[in-house]
């Protein structure tokens, strides 16, 4: 009795100390590979390219794909291993570590590309996702994008923004334009940053016109000892230092910039990242008599590399705004044979996810619907 008193509580001690070295390995293995007896525990997901989808979009059995994060136990060569008990530093093939990291990223990665584009294919004009993706792959191939990267599903940045900028702040057109319009994104940043330190009124959206409408901002009218130019070139420094604009203000655009994923110097077709924002806005200032959609000149910042030839003009569709100006580090384009702009906004072809998105929308909408004593149509479902 008294035998079993003692060994059978140091038997649960230690079977809680076994379960205890269990949890501490797979809470370590939670924060780097572990090597045990020739295996690696890793959390890294396993990438079934079967079950794989966007993000946010919810697998089978409702589960979403960010939430499924097995623990991943993989046999490996020793050559591969780190440094086990009894082998010295040297027996870690960094080389053919490297080389078989790279090569396992690199079919995950096309793994999830191509899934990637079958989805958005789907979602986009697919002539436009093909000169979109054809663009970025090559910005990003020949390391001509800088930050941020990648540049996928963006406004892409690039080597010579500065430049291009400087190009484009010598233009006749931009120094006689008192406000002038330009997008929120980075690689416009350099032309924004001109367009306050040269005395002119920036009109600016807030990105993706879901937090706010526009912001005016000039730099005359802020304290120099306080506010710097660099200061009023990003997002945030619009929403601190800048002036909200309503709808129904009154105020008249001189001059737009828009950025571009891919531009055509013949017909001054572009294509952007494909969420029609550059779009709207112009729709809506045109609308609201903020901008003559006749007269007011549109310009683009991109590199010599997003300049082609194969963007169908034809194939447009009614909304898409063309460029009148192309300017790159090396050089000015100006459109010989632009096709038409548009005026106002296509009420048909608005979702009712993108209108719910877009509050300025929806009051222009309503305004309208008031006005006329009609209602607008609305577009198809996304």
């Amino acid at each position: 009795i008294c035998l079993a008193s003692v060994w059978r509580p140091l038997g649960i001690y230690l079977c809680n100390m076994n379960t205890l070295r269990l949890h501490w390995l797979l809470l370590a293995s939670a924060c780097w590979p572990t090597h045990v007896d020739g295996f690696i525990v890793s959390t890294a997901p396993v990438i079934d390219t079967n079950r794989m989808s966007l993000p946010g979009q919810q697998l089978s059995g409702g589960k979403h794909a960010a939430d499924r994060n097995p623990i991943d136990i993989r046999r490996t060569s020793s050559s591969m291993l780190h440094n086990s008990p009894g082998k010295s530093s040297s027996s870690f093939d960094e080389v053919a570590y490297e080389k078989d990291r790279l090569s396992k990223d690199a079919q995950a990665m096309n793994a999830m590309k191509e899934q990637s584009d079958a989805e958005f294919s789907k979602l986009r004009t697919p002539w436009k996702w093909t000169i979109r993706k054809r663009i970025w792959d090559l910005l990003e191939e020949k390391d001509i994008a800088r930050f941020p990267r990648p540049v996928h599903h963006r406004i892409p940045n690039f080597v010579g923004a500065d430049q291009a900028a400087a190009r484009l702040a010598n233009l006749p057109e931009f120094e006689e334009a008192s406000m002038i319009k330009v997008n929120p994104d980075t690689p416009q940043r350099p032309v924004r940053h001109l367009v306050l330190e040269r005395g002119k009124t920036l009109l600016t959206p807030q990105p993706r016109l879901r937090t706010g409408f526009f912001s005016t901002i000039c730099m005359e009218t802020l304290d120099s000892s306080l506010v710097k130019v660099e200061d009023c070139t990003t997002s945030k420094g619009v929403a601190k230092w800048g002036t909200p604009v309503a709808l129904n203000d009154k105020y008249y655009v001189d001059l737009v910039v828009v950025g571009s994923t891919a531009v055509c110097p013949q017909t001054g077709a572009r294509v952007g990242k494909g969420e029609g924002f550059a779009e709207l806005e112009w729709g809506i200032l045109s609308a609201q008599g903020n901008l003559d959609a006749s007269k007011c000149l549109v310009v683009t910042t991109v590199h010599d590399e997003q300049v082609v030839n194969d963007i169908p003009s034809d194939s447009l569709t009614k909304h898409d705004v063309p460029v009148d100006i192309i300017v790159t580090p090396t050089k000015e384009i100006r459109v010989p044979n632009r096709v038409p702009k548009p005026a106002g906004i296509f009420w048909d072809l608005l979702s009712p996810q993108k209108l719910s998105q877009i509050r300025v929308l929806r009051q222009l909408k309503s305004e309208i619907e008031e006005r006329d004593g009609t209602l607008l149509p609305s577009g198809p479902a996304e």
